[in-house]
Order: structure tokens, then C-alpha cells, then sequence
């Protein structure tokens, strides 16, 4: 395809920042987008499986602390559940937010409402967001026995920053966002980060994570080949 016709259908704000980089060369241009694209989509198994890793861990964990495998429905529910607490009127109540927005969608479609099928609807923002200050308060800490490998010097705060980036790096990629920029410069290394996050966290859940997820990790094969566009 030639570039015009590419640009005009990704959109040229789209391509401004592969255009800049390729020095105003539409074929340089569109092999750095198709580079990016092909960098991206070598992270999706990566992600999807430390989204599922992360869930099911956070879910577990919480259900040991509630005693109730059914914690995620029974603590939404108005008024009784700490996702109604009132000092989360400042949020407002997300959390809560999320699980009837689920439930209601649920009943809307005739589909039996359970605990599973509102585990899987949950973003990945929900599980990260338990460890938000206010949240994290309500449920006695108990969401960081998530990572029983993690180092003592890994507290509360260090673990949230980590989850944001790799939720936000998610959702660039998802979204279809440039993940090939460090600024104004062609760069991989912070993915090359976000990737060692990933597995960092993965390793502090179960040492048996990382290496599982490695058998389809083809990210750096991708990046190896987008640098000798350079």
C-alpha cells in the first residue's frame, strides 16, 4: 500500500510522530509503523497472560482474606461491603461501580449472574486498583500477600507504580498508541522495561509464572528486527 493511501486511513496525527522519525520519508515512515505494530502485537500474549495471572492471583488471595469465594459481589453490595464505604465517596466507588455495571450487563444479556463471569469482566484497573491507598486501607493490606516472593523492600507504593506502568503500557498497546518513542527519540528500551516488570511481578506471585509466559515471548526477535531500521 502506498504511504498516502495509509496515512489517510490510520489518520495523519496518527502518523506525525513515525513521519518526524523517518525525516519526512512516507516509506520509512510506514516501515517504523509496521515495526511498532509488529512489536506490539508480540506483547499481547505477555499481557493477557499477567492480566489473567494477576486476577486470578488478587481474587485468591482476597477470597482467603474474606473467607468468601464470593468476596467481589458481596462487598459491592450497597451499604454493607467495604467497596461502600464512605471514604470512597472521592472515588466514586468505583469499585462498587464496576461490579454492578457487570452484574447489570449480565442480567441484561439473560446470563446467569456468578462470581466467575464477574471475575473475567473486571479491567485490569479494578485489580490495581486495590492497591490505591484507599482501598488498600479498607482491606488491611491483605492484596499484597499477592506476591509472597517479593523482596521486603517492595512495599504497598512500589508495587502500584509498577502495576500502573504496566497498565498504562497495556492499554497504549490495546489502543494501538506508538510504544516505540522514549520522547522525540526511536526507542525500545522503556518496553524492554515494561517486559522486565512483567516478569518481575510474575516471579513475585509464583516462581513457576515467569518462566511459563517466556514459552511465548517473542518480543525481543520483534524489536531485534525493528532496530535495523535505524
Amino acid at each position: 500500500m502506498e504511504y498516502d493511501k495509509l496515512e489517510h486511513f490510520l489518520s495523519p496525527p496518527r502518523m506525525s510522530r513515525f513521519l518526524i522519525a523517518g525525516k519526512n520519508s512516507g516509506e520509512r515512515a510506514q516501515q517504523l509503523y509496521e515495526a511498532n505494530l509488529k512489536v506490539a502485537g508480540s506483547f499481547y500474549p505477555i499481557l493477557n497472560l499477567f492480566e489473567i495471572f494477576l486476577r486470578n492471583a488478587v481474587y485468591n488471595r482476597m477470597s482467603e482474606h474474606f473467607k468468601n469465594p464470593n468476596w467481589i459481589i458481596d462487598e459491592a453490595a450497597e451499604n454493607k461491603g467495604f467497596m461502600s464505604d464512605l471514604s470512597l465517596e472521592k472515588s466514586k466507588f468505583f469499585l462498587r461501580k464496576s461490579i454492578k455495571k457487570t452484574v447489570q450487563s449480565l442480567e441484561n444479556k439473560k446470563i446467569a449472574v456468578c462470581t466467575g463471569k464477574v471475575i473475567a469482566e473486571q479491567s485490569l484497573g479494578f485489580w490495581t486498583s486495590l492497591f490505591d491507598s484507599h482501598h488498600y486501607k479498607l482491606i488491611q493490606g491483605a492484596v499484597i500477600h499477592t506476591f509472597p516472593y517479593k523482596p521486603n523492600c517492595a512495599n504497598r507504593n512500589h508495587l502500584r507504580e509498577k502495576l500502573n506502568r504496566i497498565r498504562e503500557f497495556r492499554n497504549r498497546v490495546y489502543h494501538n498508541e506508538p510504544i516505540c518513542f522514549q520522547g522525540d527519540v526511536l526507542s525500545f528500551e522503556p518496553v524492554l522495561r515494561i517486559k522486565n516488570e512483567i516478569y518481575e511481578l510474575l516471579d513475585w506471585i509464583d516462581r513457576d509464572l515467569k518462566g511459563y509466559t517466556k514459552n511465548f515471548d517473542n518480543i525481543e526477535v520483534e524489536i531485534n528486527s525493528a532496530n535495523t531500521l535505524h
